[in-house]
């Protein structure tokens, strides 16, 4: 049995929250550089140009990537060899939330209650997941979520008759629908399968895989592949301006499901697509 004191959890999401928002991985960046090259538009070029100028100010550390710098999303894997001392773990996520927004003078994002909206003041309570997994080590992922891109997230109920282009017809919709509210390009995360309360959180966690990665299968990858093509094809555009990018990828998670349905659910994320992580 290994103990952490949850201390160190606070810290570690205090940096991580603060980093997210200055800092996009390299993985976005280059995908949004290779995408500008093939853009046709002036206009379009020009709207990846101020995006990569937008990127650069924010990597000084001053100011953050986003005005919205999000929810704070926290995802954490754990031992089962951990013991956590020191106080309660939740208790101590949100103390690493509160103090990497007032630390790194982050807007304060969240209200109380959804129609009194009175503000928190510090960014929390956070939107906490967490699961077990075998050892003695906690990964940590912080993930900020704007929500210009989560009011553009969908899930809907399919039969199973509804088939694959059912399902890729509903999210292709959903895309459409944004339109350039969530700030394309955009990246979406899909979950296929599991109930109501599991493919959300598929589509979510679908997010913070690699942009430019692929699914381990060979089906879901061409799904992927093909999901990507239609969106693009909208002719959205970057910042909904038109051109040959409306979406920088595609993140399919698939999971059993029922005899009698098929939930699909649409998680959207901006171009900023905000996750650090680390391993204690």
């Amino acid at each position: 049995m290994r103990e952490i004191d949850v201390k160190q959890v606070s810290d570690a999401i205090s940096r991580l929250y603060i980093d997210a928002n200055h800092h996009l991985g390299e993985d976005v960046t280059t995908c949004l550089r290779d995408c500008a090259n093939r853009e046709k538009t002036t206009l379009a070029k020009d709207v990846f140009e101020t995006i990569e100028k937008n990127i650069g100010i924010a990597g000084e550390g001053v100011f953050p990537l986003c005005q919205d710098t999000g929810m704070a999303c926290v995802f954490m894997e754990i031992g089962q060899d951990v013991h956590f001392t020191g106080g309660d773990l939740t208790d101590a996520v949100n103390e690493g939330v509160r103090r990497g927004c007032l630390e790194g003078f982050l807007r304060q994002t969240i209200v109380r209650d959804p129609f009194d909206r009175v503000n928190t003041g510090d960014s929390t309570p956070a939107d906490i997941n967490m699961t077990v997994v075998p050892g003695d080590r906690v990964k940590i992922t912080v993930a900020p979520k704007g929500f210009g891109s989560e009011n553009m997230s969908r899930i809907k109920m399919l039969p199973p008759a509804a088939g694959v282009k059912g399902a890729e017809d509903f999210i292709v919709e959903t895309c459409s629908l944004a339109g350039g509210n969530p700030c394309p390009p955009i990246i979406v995360g899909v979950g296929i399968g599991g109930s109501f309360t599991s493919a959300p959180l598929m589509a979510r966690k679908a997010l913070l895989r690699p942009v430019g990665s692929r699914n381990a299968s060979e089906f879901y990858r061409e799904m992927e592949i093909r999901l990507l093509e239609r969106i693009n094809g909208l002719g959205i555009g970057p910042q909904g301006f038109g051109g040959e990018t409306t979406a920088l990828a595609v993140n399919v998670i698939a999971a059993p499901t029922h005899i009698a349905g098929m939930p699909v659910a649409v998680n959207i994320n901006c171009h900023v697509s905000r996750h650090k992580e680390v391993i204690l």
